[in-house]
């Protein structure tokens, strides 16, 4: 991937934030992208940036990807989660053969959904029956294919492990129509992202519409030589830095203008303001760099074809200290912008419960922070979702 790839890519997502900003309002009410949002994303290609250029995508890589959805986080933190969540479930292209995967993805308006959930599976001929539930499920609003992954179980009914020390996993994929989509979706943030639960029963899935993710890929792109998690150690960090950093841009644009009740001047002649924007934008900052850093030092491993255990934690180590130093940086801005904050009217008050969101999720699970400490310590790291 050139660097013009991914500045292009970036300049498109920057060119779109106010159409996109503008819109959201809407997608917060209506609990999904609007249709126009969903059709600017399709026509700048923005869902197909993780995709193989033989399937009209964009082989952007990690850094260069991650940089895009944060423009778009700055714009509206449930639109960049849905194009994150639509890219890293596009890896399953790696897996598929070439005539399933053009099935799936070979339409420009190819979306692909999932989440976790339960299920029975059982192994007939040509493929598999499957019954189950599954929620989570960012942009099924917009998808046109949903998927699922199930435990593999070995012989004592428990979850066999991979020699990477993952969980043995196999995905389904099959069309949005043979679901039933379930609205769940009230929550306090990312509202927009529509991450609705879906189930399925008795529905029989092809043997080529499944594959294990610990399964070989395809070779000819980096992305393929990292776990599917990996993709959202790339994203969802830049979800949360582009809220953060958008947070304190209306901060920055408020301390200049409002004088708080009983003060005599405004917010940014305040030292303890002075010191919190300067304390924030190095938080930022160097969170994003670090991030930047060991994203582009994995894709350099991976496609020279020696991606290690310990790239592998440094990706993860600088996604969840990005998300968590975000959320350190939104709540600040957001106490000292005071009581007005807290009103809806504010554009700090969406924000902060859509980082609020970000910072619920998987991604940023404090545990991760153990994990790399027990690999740092020489101790066996637990991989559970690296």
């Amino acid at each position: 991937m050139s660097l013009s790839a991914a500045r292009q890519a970036v300049e498109t997502a920057r060119h779109l934030a106010p159409m996109i900003a503008a819109a959201g309002d809407a997608i917060e009410a209506e609990r999904r992208l609007t249709p126009a949002v969903v059709d600017a994303l399709h026509a700048a290609g923005l869902y197909r940036l993780l995709l193989p250029r033989d399937l009209g995508g964009a082989e952007l890589d990690f850094a260069g990807f991650s940089l895009v959805i944060e423009a778009l986080a700055e714009a509206d933190g449930s639109t960049a989660w849905c194009v994150c969540q639509g890219n890293g479930c596009a890896q399953s292209a790696g897996f598929l053969a070439p005539k399933v995967a053009q099935e799936v993805f070979g339409d420009r308006r190819a979306v692909l959904a999932w989440g976790p959930g339960t299920a029975e599976v059982a192994a007939v001929p040509g493929g598999f029956r499957i019954s189950g539930r599954w929620s989570f499920a960012s942009g099924c609003r917009q998808a046109s294919w949903l998927g699922c992954y199930v435990p593999v179980p070995d012989e004592s009914g428990r979850p066999r492990i991979a020699e990477d020390g993952t969980p043995l996993l196999r995905t389904f994929l099959f069309p949005v129509a043979s679901a039933t989509l379930i609205d769940v979706w009230q929550v306090i943030g990312l509202k927009g992202t529509g991450s609705d639960a879906y189930e399925v029963y008795d529905l029989f899935v092809p043997e080529e519409h499944s594959f294990l993710r610990n399964a070989p890929r395809r070779a000819d792109y980096p992305l393929f030589g990292f776990t599917i998690n990996s993709v959202y150690m790339a994203g969802f960090p830049g979800v949360a830095l582009g809220i953060a950093r958008a947070m304190l841009a209306e901060f920055i644009a408020l301390a200049g203008t409002k004088t708080p009740r009983l003060a005599t001047s405004p917010l940014r002649e305040d030292r303890v303001v002075q010191m919190q924007v300067a304390q924030a934008e190095a938080k930022l900052a160097a969170a994003r760099a670090f991030l930047q850093r060991t994203l582009e030092e994995s894709w350099r491993a991976a496609a020279a074809g020696r991606l290690g255990l310990g790239e592998r934690l440094a990706n993860r180590l600088s996604s969840t200290y990005a998300i968590h130093q975000a959320r350190e940086v939104a709540d600040t801005v957001f106490h000292a912008a005071g009581a007005g904050a807290i009103y809806a009217s504010n554009p700090l008050e969406r924000r902060m419960r859509d980082i609020i969101a970000v910072s619920q999720h998987l991604q940023a699970r404090q545990q991760h922070f153990a994990t790399v400490g027990q690999f740092l310590l020489g101790l066996e790291p637990d991989l559970a979702v690296t």
